[in-house]
């Protein structure tokens, strides 16, 4: 049979062009699509992969709702993006388009709304208190009064942990300066500030699920590595199996399936951030409406045997007949992404070669001799390694000392 022209594809439009996305739209091309990609940033590497590009805002809905008329798509895939979540569901629902609620995708990227909608539905949540960007950090000081320290101010729509502080005190400075922080990153003008959750797990219980039919069918939960020396926030790393015990597994389950019930979410790839409290009551942190970011997806496939960027493509195109059920695997896996403490050059990676025979892939970010910041964003790694090791002891004693096994070079 003669190949088919562009114009006979059946059209997807792709809301990024990082590199977390490309392998999407190369996704898409395998399958036979026709991809349309948008991204705001003119060096973006997605545009070289896409079939028709537009240099657009993917949090713009109405230009992206007119360009998908325009290119008349058959669907719409916000893949890793937190910010374009919202228009990928705002652009479908108005096309008629497969697509969660946009009022639920709304819910899940802003941190206040999704935190309005645990407690009206009995889920346990931290008392939380929504305030403008501009709020007097003196006023917001007075407002602290009502919780109990530690607290927490963050941004209620940015991604990647970005403008996140955790303030244990009632000090006037530290308040200034969180405030300060988070309007860095607010782009709606509205922060939170909510208690902190004390942990009885050692570490953030991360991962995606993967919903079809409005169940849970893929089961990917993880657990989070953090650099404690740059404050603990940003993750580094996710590490296969958890080390969640069964009862905590259990109770980590039963919530995500009753938050999607709750918002009656239909399929796709959710990532998941959480916090096993006292008494073993898991809190939501977030429940992201897309893949997680640090190629989460690619790392669960590798560990599943189940091409997750594969089933995203399919499930926005209205194919959801992959199937995509797991439940777990008798794996000890993790990624790590390498970092710079400090602002300066990228001069090299150090691998210990200790570490080197569980090392399986290697993606890198940057290339030696550019200009690095200091890690406090997802948007600054240097990469992500990928590890494969022979036991969970194993893989535990090797993260344990990850920092001292990878260290960047930065002068």
């Amino acid at each position: 049979m003669p190949e088919q022209s562009s114009e006979d594809k059946r059209s997807i439009l792709m809301l990024g062009g990082s590199r977390q996305q490309v392998v999407a739209i190369e996704t898409a091309k395998r399958l036979g699509y026709r991809t349309v990609v948008c991204d705001y940033l003119p060096d973006n590497p997605g545009q070289y992969h896409a079939d028709r590009f537009y240099l657009e805002s993917t949090t713009d809905q109405e230009a992206m709702l007119r360009i998908a008329r325009e290119e008349n798509v058959d669907g719409v895939l916000a893949y890793a993006s937190d910010p374009a979540a919202p228009t990928a569901a705002y652009v479908a629902e108005a096309l008629s388009l497969p697509t969660n609620p946009l009022a639920a995708v709304q819910t899940l990227s802003v941190k206040h709304l999704f935190r309005r909608h645990l407690a009206q539905n009995g889920f346990p949540c931290p008392k939380s208190i929504p305030v403008p960007s501009d709020v007097d950090p003196e006023r917001l000081l007075g407002l602290s009064s009502d919780l109990e320290f530690p607290v927490v101010v963050k941004p209620t729509d940015s991604s990647g942990s970005k403008g996140i502080s955790i303030l244990d005190a009632p000090d006037p400075e530290r308040f200034r300066a969180a405030v300060e922080h988070a309007r860095e990153f607010s782009r709606n003008g509205t922060l939170l500030m909510e208690e902190y959750i004390t942990s009885t797990f050692p570490r953030v219980i991360g991962g995606d699920v993967f919903v079809v039919g409005g169940t849970v069918r893929f089961w990917g939960l993880m657990s989070c590595l953090r650099d404690q020396s740059l404050g603990g926030l940003v993750p580094v790393g996710e590490r296969y199996p958890s080390g969640l015990s069964d009862a905590q597994m259990h109770a980590v389950r039963e919530q995500i399936q009753r938050l999607v019930d709750s918002l009656g979410i239909r399929f796709g790839e959710f990532n998941v951030e959480m916090i096993v409290g006292r008494g073993g009551v898991p809190y939501f942190l977030e429940l992201g409406a897309r893949a997680g970011g640090n190629m989460i997806p690619v790392q669960l496939s590798d560990i599943s045997g189940i091409d997750l960027v594969e089933a995203n493509v399919r499930c926005a195109m209205g194919d959801y007949s992959m199937d995509v059920s797991f439940d777990s695997a008798d794996a000890a896996v993790a990624t790590y992404v390498p970092h710079a403490s400090v602002d300066g050059v990228f001069q090299g990676l150090d691998i210990d070669p200790e570490l080197r025979p569980y090392l399986y892939r290697t993606v890198m970010y940057v290339d030696e001799g550019a200009r690095v910041e200091r890690f406090d964003g997802a948007n600054k790694a240097l990469g992500i390694l990928f590890l494969r090791f022979d036991s969970v002891a194993q893989l535990e004693d090797a993260m344990g000392r990850i920092g001292k096994l990878v260290r960047p070079r930065i002068a």
